[in-house]
């Protein structure tokens, strides 16, 4: 199996706090890895290093045999690295639509200033599908300032989605999310991970379980603990330092 991604040696000091330290990470085409870890642990520190919202203090990344250590988001996002945050950062004056129309739209070849919205006829098509997969065309043109906070969070990742990556990285897909929200976006990531490669950074471990078949545990920093969901589930480590000794 390719191997699509690769940190060496990562590290992010913020003054004198060291949030990632000598981290090596490597994810598979076709791998759908969850990053784990308690509050503080550096999840979110380490998918800004990735997408390149942050630069590291050394070590390397390397994605599709391109080094795109420093590389800054724009550059990231089209060689194939999509992201969908937490915080959903999206067009809220525009429909469900256009969100996504916009996104298909930046990934045209040739770009024509004069050119009727009416002639994209592909980015609608696109669009048009990729609402169909997150389950939002009966939403398609609701203004997205009115969706709900769980539609809101499917619109993101359809977003990404349209920017066609090789990579999906999702940021707490389910935070604050109702159990059925919940139910709704498990599925959706499993479709989507018959197709894409994903990593994901989540704290609800039923949902980690049941999508992953690669772990990353991190604690202060460093990688604590990497395996398979069994080999994570029975680390007694990862149980005494994330869940308080709970077994999973």
């Amino acid at each position: 199996m390719r191997e699509i991604l690769k940190t060496t040696h990562l590290t992010k000091n913020f003054g004198g706090l060291c949030a990632i330290l000598d981290v090596n990470f490597s994810v598979n085409e076709g791998d759908h890895q969850s990053i784990i870890g308690p509050n503080g642990a550096g999840k979110s520190t380490f998918f800004k290093l990735i997408t390149g919202d942050l630069k590291p203090s050394s070590g390397s990344i390397v994605f599709l045999d391109k080094d795109i250590t420093s590389l800054p988001p724009t550059v990231t996002s089209h060689l194939g690295i999509a992201v969908a945050y937490q915080i959903t950062n999206i067009f809220p004056m525009l429909t469900v639509f256009e969100n996504i129309r916009v996104a298909a739209q930046s990934r045209r070849t040739t770009f024509n200033l004069w050119a009727k919205i009416s002639s994209l006829r592909d980015c609608d098509e696109k669009a048009l599908a990729i609402l169909e997969e997150i389950n939002l065309s009966g939403s398609k043109d609701v203004v997205a300032d009115n969706l709900s906070h769980g539609d809101r969070k499917r619109l993101e990742i359809g977003i990404a989605l349209a920017t066609q990556p090789r990579l999906l990285l999702l940021d707490e897909p389910t935070a604050g999310l109702s159990p059925k929200e919940t139910r709704e976006t498990i599925e959706l990531i499993k479709r989507l991970g018959q197709h894409l490669t994903i990593v994901m950074v989540e704290h609800k471990m039923k949902v980690v379980m049941e999508v992953s078949n690669k772990i990353t545990v991190l604690h202060y920093g460093k990688i604590l603990a990497q395996g398979k969901p069994d080999e994570i589930r029975n680390n007694e480590e990862v149980r005494k330092v994330y869940l308080g000794g709970i077994k999973i």
